[in-house]
């Protein structure tokens, strides 16, 4: 067990442990949400929402969820899943390394617990993309084990009831909370623990506008009592993402079907298709924003061949360019942040492509495959545009 002294926490005594449960439990019992995850105890359903939940709000994921569960009802059929059908369920969602992820621990809890979810603590960690957080939320919720599941709203409720002086973002630090959670923890209603704290930190303890006037617990919070609620969680600002310039080349034919591309790389967004996409140093011309629908201006001599180009080259195709303007697309990941301007043209002759995974889709079957969400961004700034 972690001495929490020596990182400035002084746990509570066990009369006042039990009190805070008490009060916590009551106001979940009358105010938690209704989810559809909520409703179930089924593991991979809690799975399925856990995962789809980092990273992304409650309401975007609730369509996802029930998707999801139709397309793949159990671990079996997610083992079995065809990637461009589980890219496609996932498609908008973002961060997709967590669906194939998921994948992979389906195909372990098939080969290493004979297709049964694994119902320990122990076992659910070993399997891929899952981490202590996710862990100890299925641990709780499908098994009543007492395990914390401790995320950032956790960490935030935590920080504000005991004056926690340790940053929430260095993940060096969740060893600190962790070991609070397991002092805390109710152990005959974990899951509903875990859960209610989640609540109370997404919404009356969120990290913007808070309203701790409204917290169940308020009575047992250092930093409300002691009218410090502004110093807490501390929390050192994120790097800002770096700017990449893309052009992407929409290219239509003479059938009105368009050229996509499937990413083949390991890197972001494998597996989903794209419009060709080139990275340039940066945008030649800045007057874009301040005139979103003007003529192309006046070429400006650049060293190389232009992305235009390079396109007929690495495609052999001859393509007329069209004259139009269209609104700058940005779309931010992580790490960073994609601004990309669009070339459209068209061609009145198409190639087969033997070298790589390259398809002509009229606009009626896009929907059969992955697009992420810059290329669905970037469909709907050409429809504005074009139309």
């Amino acid at each position: 067990m972690l001495d929490l002294e020596k990182y400035g926490v002084t746990m509570w005594e066990e009369d006042k442990i039990l009190s805070f449960r008490q009060k916590l439990l009551a106001w979940y019992d009358k105010n938690k949400r209704d989810l559809p995850w909520r409703r179930s105890k089924n593991p991979y359903h809690i799975w399925v929402s856990e995962i789809m939940l980092q990273q992304t709000r409650v309401d975007t994921v609730i369509p996802y969820y029930e998707r999801f569960l139709d397309w793949f009802p159990t671990v079996e059929s997610l083992a079995n899943a065809p990637e461009e059908r589980l890219l496609k369920a996932w498609e908008g969602l973002g961060y997709y390394s967590r669906v194939r992820n998921m994948q992979t621990a389906a195909q372990q809890i098939i080969n290493e617990f004979e297709g049964k979810f694994p119902s320990t603590y122990e076992g659910i960690s070993s399997l891929k993309g899952i981490g202590p957080y996710t862990a100890g939320a299925i641990s709780s919720i499908a098994f009543n084990l007492p395990q914390p599941a401790v995320d950032g709203n956790v960490m935030r409720v935590l920080a504000r009831l005991f004056e926690v002086n340790h940053d929430i973002g260095n993940p060096s630090n969740r060893k600190i909370f962790q070991a609070m959670m397991e002092v805390l923890i109710d152990p005959d209603r974990p899951g509903d623990f875990n859960q209610a704290l989640m609540d109370l930190g997404s919404d009356i303890e969120a990290p913007v506008n808070p309203r701790p006037e409204e917290s169940p617990v308020k009575e047992f919070s250092a930093a409300y009592q002691h009218g410090t609620m502004d110093r807490y969680p501390i929390k050192a600002p994120k790097k800002k993402p770096i700017p990449i310039y893309l052009k992407a080349l929409v290219v239509q034919n003479s059938q009105g079907q368009f050229l996509l591309e499937k990413n083949e790389s390991e890197k972001l967004l494998a597996g989903f298709w794209h419009f060709p996409l080139i990275e340039v140093d940066e945008f030649s011309d800045q007057t874009q924003d301040l005139d979103l629908f003007s003529q192309v201006a006046e070429p400006i001599l650049e060293l190389g061949p232009s992305p235009q180009e390079s396109f007929e080259q690495d495609y052999d195709l001859k393509v007329e360019w069209q004259d139009l303007r269209f609104e700058e697309v940005k779309h931010i990941f992580s790490h960073r942040k994609w601004h990309i301007q669009i070339i459209a043209g068209r061609v009145a002759e198409t190639q087969e492509y033997t070298d790589r995974e390259v398809l002509w889709l009229s606009p009626e079957e896009f929907s059969n495959y992955p697009l992420a969400k810059p290329q669905q961004k970037i469909w709907q700034a050409y429809l504005k545009r074009s139309h």
